[in-house]
């Protein structure tokens, strides 16, 4: 695994010991960041079921300013941090060891963060993915026209909308599948919000 462009160009990155975790394919990344990028000018990203780190540092390779890394295995924390300073990019992030929902929540509580980008790939077995997605809504974690990448099983089926996060693009590459979460504009929620009131009304 490397990064394949951007500031860290070509940085060979660690994989996690043993099978606890999927590393995302140079091949499957390099798709991903040409439909969501592929450079960014600034904002924050969150890589929430970290593993290597490689979504989040490809992340901060292309532009992010700063990126946020969790995971709840000691050894992936551990790799994330050797990837960041192997990439020379660890004073732009942060990591932490902690399971996804209650890292949700303890960040919901730092002041002025709000995330641009953030990435999903949690172990095909958590289907959580929904429930992870509205959380980050509710406790308004995300900016607006945030976009929202999860990876799973290319025979799981996201759901086309949750809440305010619109599925806009679907991918499949072997096994595994990339859905693309946007976030509505406000303008946009209120709009149908008033749509659903004069329906309502008739």
């Amino acid at each position: 695994m490397r990064v394949i462009s951007g500031s860290a160009r070509g940085r060979t990155l660690k994989p996690v010991p043993g099978m606890g975790t999927r590393p995302t394919t140079d091949k499957v990344k390099e798709a991903i960041f040409s439909m969501i990028g592929p450079y960014f000018d600034g904002g924050m990203a969150l890589d929430l079921f970290a593993g290597t780190g490689g979504l989040g540092i490809e992340a901060l390779s292309r532009g992010m300013e700063r990126a946020v890394f969790i995971d709840a295995d000691k050894r992936a924390v551990e790799i994330v941090q050797l990837n960041l300073q192997a990439a020379r990019l660890a004073e732009q992030a942060e990591v932490y060891r902690n399971d996804a929902e209650r890292a949700i929540k303890v960040l919901a509580k730092k002041p002025d963060t709000r995330f641009r980008l953030v990435f999903l790939d949690p172990p095909y077995k958590l289907r959580d993915i929904e429930k992870l997605v509205g959380l980050l809504q509710s406790l308004q974690l995300l900016e607006p026209e945030a976009t929202i990448l999860v990876e799973h099983e290319a025979d799981y089926n996201c759901a086309e909308q949750i809440g305010d996060a619109v599925c806009t693009r679907r991918a499949q590459y072997g096994e595994t599948a990339v859905s693309i979460y946007k976030l509505k504009l406000e303008e946009e929620v209120a709009e149908e919000e008033a749509g659903h009131h004069e329906q309502n009304q008739t």
